[in-house]
């Protein structure tokens, strides 16, 4: 399936969860934030969340600073 991540086609395969797209991206333990069609998936349902063909994802990096 291809979703749209961060204004990219990307291919996954088919059931692909947030986890997965996660693992993939190798930012596993980062500190993010996922939004699936401008709704944000809360950490917690990652391994849950299944991504659907087409979907638009949003792979925001939390920086820290000040």
């Amino acid at each position: 399936m291809q979703i749209q991540l961060n204004g990219e086609t990307i291919e996954l395969p088919a059931g692909s969860t947030v986890a997965v797209l996660i693992e993939k991206l190798a930012l596993a333990g980062k500190r993010l934030a996922v939004e699936v069609n401008e709704d944000i998936v809360p950490r917690s349902q990652h391994p849950e969340f299944i991504l659907d063909d087409g979907d638009r994802v949003e792979v925001v990096h939390a920086i820290g600073g000040g």
